[in-house]
């Protein structure tokens, strides 16, 4: 039986912990046979609600992607065995992604629907998909990007009406799994996909545009490692573990030269980024889940990389990478999945500074 109470584990994505239009946040998390989900009572807290199950069978990866306008998109890769009729050879896993959108907090998920497998004429290649990622324009225009077989990046568009596109073939080769997709504030989406020696980025020139190559990122990252934060107008900065080890790594690519090192001892799983105001100064948080399996956290000036910055082990052992968001009242809420698979929370003190409150457990 599926457990309606206990998470095995984050998200694969570090956006998991995300406001809706009414200010209260929201936590999502993997269980066995769907995913849990626990929301705020009233927006800053501290009472919340939940964990509510909601069934999400065969999923293999499971992201999430907000809108302007609140809506929550859900993006996972669901493979199936034994599907009759399915595409393939006997015994093969029939594999394709789906999706879903929560339309307000606390409110119930719509049912899932499957957009396919770009792999429809070479069915050899369909259980070889990677893992999707997804960013929402402006507009509430879903783009969804995956890795296909043979390490291209393929997206499928959600077009007007409704109606999704069909799969656009990137035609590169030899990108990993870690693909991320953001929309900035002016609704232009950009897409960085990791490979082995440095990170292929696209962008829009506006909203609604068509996505072009542009110049590479030179940071070869730890496969789904990444994040990418609007630090300036228009403007991003992407932050990534080195594959190498020599711990994370930022670059804005709009400014162009080398990954700048920002030190910290990161374990697998994404980098969650937010922007902030502490003590009357343009701040960004970093938090990773290190190699030691605990929440690390880290702020400095924003676009400021050279001011230094020290990262603090905080909490306990977590299952997968911590998520960071702000509250109604401005104050950084940092999660994290324990060890237990339960929901563990610590929110920024109403004082000076950047302290957190001690961490407690939903």
């Amino acid at each position: 039986m599926p457990s309606r109470s206990t998470s095995t584990g984050a998200p694969e994505t570090a956006r998991w912990l995300l406001r809706g239009r009414d200010g209260r946040l929201t936590a999502y998390a993997r269980a066995e046979g769907g995913l849990l989900r626990w929301t705020e009572a009233k927006p800053g807290g501290p009472d919340w609600e939940g964990p509510e199950f909601f069934e999400a069978s065969d999923l293999t990866y499971l992201t999430l992607a907000q809108g302007a306008d609140g809506y929550v998109h859900f993006l996972g890769r669901r493979e199936r065995r034994d599907v009759a009729g399915g595409p393939g050879e006997p015994g093969k896993p029939v594999v394709d992604i789906v999706h879903s959108i929560q339309y307000q907090s606390g409110r119930p998920l719509m049912d899932w629907r499957s957009l396919g497998n770009p792999h429809t004429k070479l069915v050899e290649r369909a259980p070889h998909l990677g893992a999707p990622a997804a960013a929402v324009d402006a507009a509430g225009t879903v783009h969804v990007f995956v890795r296909d077989a043979v390490g291209s990046v393929r997206m499928r568009r959600e077009g007007k009406g409704g109606k999704w596109e069909g799969w656009k073939d990137f035609k590169v080769r030899d990108t990993l799994d870690g693909t991320v997709a953001v929309a900035t504030s002016t609704g232009r989406v950009e897409v960085l996909a990791p490979a082995g020696k440095a990170t292929l980025r696209w962008a829009q020139e506006k909203q609604g545009g068509e996505l072009q190559r542009t110049d590479d990122v030179p940071l070869a990252p730890a496969p789904g490692s990444g994040t990418a934060l609007e630090t300036g107008s228009d403007r991003l900065t992407y932050y990534a573990a080195d594959a190498l080890g020599d711990g994370v790594l930022a670059h804005r690519p709009a400014s162009g030269g080398p990954a700048l090192p920002l030190g910290g001892s990161p374990g697998p799983g994404p980098t969650a980024a937010v922007r902030t105001t502490v003590d009357g100064h343009d701040c960004t948080v970093l938090a990773h889940r290190t190699s030691t399996g605990r929440p690390a956290l880290a702020a400095f000036p924003t676009e400021d990389e050279g001011a230094g910055l020290w990262w603090a082990e905080t909490g306990e052992p977590c299952l997968g990478a911590p998520s960071l968001a702000l509250d109604a009242n401005g104050r950084v809420v940092m999660a994290a999945i324990g060890l237990d698979g339960t929901l563990r929370l610590a929110r920024q003190k109403a004082e000076a500074g950047l302290a957190l409150e001690a961490w407690i457990r939903v």
